[in-house]
């Protein structure tokens, strides 16, 4: 409490022109360093939606590396038991599953990743309150 008395009672001592001046190099200061907090902020939510990214290009890899050779082998084991048709229908719904479920992991990695900026927004709120109790500081 005696802090805040003591700021105040320096405020006072100074000119309006050295208060607005000293207000207007906070807010530049101020401003600067939330822009620094969003573009940190932003880098972190970018690398969290190219792991996503990442995850549904690994997904077309594996299914394009292992679709040949594993399809063959299984309509072979299946054909054995009944209709090649039948073994290739049953092989496409197990892909499609298997697709559907990498698409919707890497699509829940991609939301995780979009914006607002939490930290920033919360820091600004601050600021403004911080600036408002400066303003009526120094209207006193």
């Amino acid at each position: 409490m005696s802090t805040m008395n003591g700021e105040s009672n320096e405020l006072r001592s100074h000119s309006t022109g050295d208060l607005v001046k000293q207000l207007s190099e906070q807010t530049t200061t101020l401003v600067r360093k939330e822009i620094d907090l969003a573009k940190a902020e932003l880098s972190q939510k970018g690398k969290v939606a190219g792991e996503g990214a990442g995850m549904f290009g690994g997904a077309a890899v594996v299914a394009l590396l292992a679709l040949g050779t594993l399809t063959v082998m299984i309509l072979a084991l299946l054909d054995k038991a009944m209709d090649l048709w039948v073994a290739a229908l049953i092989v496409t719904l197990v892909y499609g599953a298997i697709a559907a479920v990498l698409a919707m992991t890497g699509r829940d990695r991609v939301k995780q990743a979009t914006p607002p900026v939490e930290q920033t927004a919360e820091t600004v709120k601050e600021d403004v309150q911080w600036a408002k109790s400066q303003a009526k500081s120094a209207r006193r």
